[in-house]
């Protein structure tokens, strides 16, 4: 008999409709168990009351020549499944987040969003921790398009550059919780000296857009904040890359993005002939 991946737990499905009670209940154990443990016919006899022989002829119903060959294809398949499990869990989690960003796109918010950067003197991002990270990853891509802007993740920082903002001046906040106690005193110091603000949050709640100008909301799930499989910059940095096509499709600004490139091209030229 010839295995592939997944063959064993394929087959079982496949044939549980057709499998007499006892032998359904031992295919429900194998089919949801994801535990690497010693499976011999006596160890699992025991834990699911059932007789030895009733696990032999379990396996050659399922086309096995014993439960001996049919365990040594099991733990091998189980062992490649819980690797394929974790990495499929990382990438269907991405791609959920992905899709939620791309419902939760506001198209005119965008539009309005980037002239209000293209309208200020000075554009300040401020974030905490993996936010900050974000913050400066904001920073360098506006940065190249002739954009004055600066991101800062310290608290006093945050708080002195509240206390310099006007009425040309927009901020970005951004905070996953929406409930940063820096950033939310840095917001209402910046507030109270004319500024636009602009949060990048996953909380929709009416106190952040009764004084944000404009609140870009982004998709979560349990426990981002905390960055253990999945990055917490990623629903972020989407709507920025979004916020930034927007913002370069602005003529003045895309002439500046290709003049930006044009001398870095040059610059890489002179030093491969040097």
């Amino acid at each position: 008999m010839q295995y592939s991946d997944n063959t064993v737990l394929k087959n079982l499905k496949s044939r549980y409709d057709s499998l007499t009670n006892v032998e359904k209940t031992i295919a429900y154990f194998f089919i949801n168990n994801r535990e690497e443990q010693k499976l011999s016919s006596k160890i699992v006899s025991d834990k699911l009351f059932v007789s030895e022989a009733s696990l032999s002829r379990f396996a050659k119903k399922c086309g096995y020549k014993g439960f001996r060959e049919f365990i040594f294809e099991y733990e091998k398949n189980i062992s490649r499944y819980n690797r394929e499990e974790i990495s499929n869990l990382v990438i269907n989690t991405y791609q959920d987040l992905l899709d939620s960003c791309h419902m939760m796109i506001n198209k005119e918010q965008m539009k309005k969003v980037a002239h209000l950067l293209t309208g200020s003197e000075r554009v300040c991002v401020f974030g905490m921790g993996s936010s900050g990270i974000a913050g400066e990853e904001v920073h360098l891509r506006f940065m190249r398009l002739g954009l004055n802007i600066e991101a800062v993740h310290d608290s006093h920082r945050i708080k002195m550059l509240a206390s310099l903002a006007d009425e040309n001046t927009v901020i970005i906040a951004i905070s996953l919780s929406g409930k940063t106690k820096e950033i939310l005193q840095g917001l209402g110091i910046a507030k109270a000296n004319g500024a636009k603000i602009v949060m990048i949050t996953s909380n929709n709640s009416f106190h952040l857009s009764s004084f944000c100008d404009e609140v870009i909301l982004i998709p979560t799930i349990n426990s981002l904040e905390a960055g253990d499989c999945i990055s917490p910059q990623f629903p972020v940095l989407v709507m920025v890359d979004v916020l930034y096509t927007y913002f370069i499709n602005i003529e003045s600004y895309y002439q500046k993005k290709m003049n930006t490139l044009n001398v870095l091209f040059e610059a890489d030229k002179e030093n491969v002939l040097l």
